[in-house]
């Protein structure tokens, strides 16, 4: 939502201080779009893999929806993870098995929709889990390869956010070669009146005018945007890296829960006695 906002003031405020005294008519130079935005999409598949691209393209919808990891999510997430360790604590490590090999299935995952329709997060939990159950016993060791695969995870994000910044980054340089295709036009016509000229050389501009505009005021704030939503969807696995990990140290559910609250943001952190009433209240499985 903010983003959408972002985009309409600043859109709307360079309209509004050209308004009273442009024509509007002369900014609408579909050919300078088109070099400028065209040439730009090009850049973009030439310095990226395929994976980056349709990555890219994949989470765009991201922009319009905003973090999905607020209060509430994080303290579904805790939730859920105070009713994993406590299950495996009175029951074992084996009882969890069922639920982890079919989480769209089990009467725990199900419990928390707003974990579950987060495939990676699901498969995150449950891998680091499988390993548990399978006889996995030095936090040290899974706490290297924790890290190791969220290394890896945090580098595809930035790949995806850093193409849009360097698109942002380029399409300036794009729109002075746009200008300067329009001055070799206008030189072409340097035997027309001023009236002609000032025309030619107005269209000319638009080029430089389109290319800041677009990068500054729309792809390097996209590029920024989804690093912060990539960001804090490094935060979440964080999360849920030190619950999994004071676990295995054979800390108590509600320790363990507490290890993984203190990673948080204080913007979207629970309180203590929020997660104590929310793990209180969790169905039974």
């Amino acid at each position: 939502m903010f983003w959408i906002i972002g985009v309409v003031v600043t859109f709307g405020c360079v309209a509004g201080g050209y308004a009273p005294h442009g024509d509007f008519g002369v900014l609408f130079q579909p050919l300078e779009f088109l070099i400028i935005l065209g040439a730009g999409a090009g850049a973009f598949l030439q310095g990226n893999p395929k994976w980056v691209i349709f990555g890219v393209l994949g989470n765009l919808g991201k922009l319009l929806k905003g973090s999905p990891y607020d209060k509430k999510a994080y303290s579904d997430l805790l939730t859920l993870m105070y009713s994993v360790f406590k299950l495996a604590k009175t029951k074992g490590m084996i009882a969890l098995e069922p639920h982890i090999e079919n989480p769209k299935d089990s009467a725990l995952f199900q419990n928390f929709p707003s974990f579950t329709k987060n495939h990676h997060a699901v498969d995150f939990m449950c891998d680091y889990l499988r390993l548990m159950t399978m006889g996995t016993e030095n936090p040290h060791e899974l706490e290297a390869l924790m890290d190791q695969d969220l290394e890896t995870h945090h580098q595809e994000h930035h790949a995806m956010a850093s193409a849009v910044t360097t698109l942002g980054d380029a399409l300036p340089a794009f729109g002075i070669v746009a200008a300067v295709l329009g001055v070799i036009v206008t030189m072409g016509s340097i035997a027309e009146p001023p009236e002609v000229l000032g025309g030619l050389i107005a269209a000319a501009l638009v080029g430089t005018f389109f290319g800041i505009l677009v990068a500054y005021g729309l792809f390097s704030p996209m590029g920024s945007n989804l690093n912060q939503y990539f960001e804090a969807d490094g935060k979440y696995y964080e999360c849920m890296k030190q619950g999994l990990l004071a676990h295995l140290q054979g800390y108590a559910p509600a320790v363990s829960v507490e290890f993984a609250r203190k990673t948080l943001y204080s913007h979207e952190r629970p309180s203590f006695l929020e997660v104590e009433e929310a793990c209180n209240n969790a169905p039974a499985v």
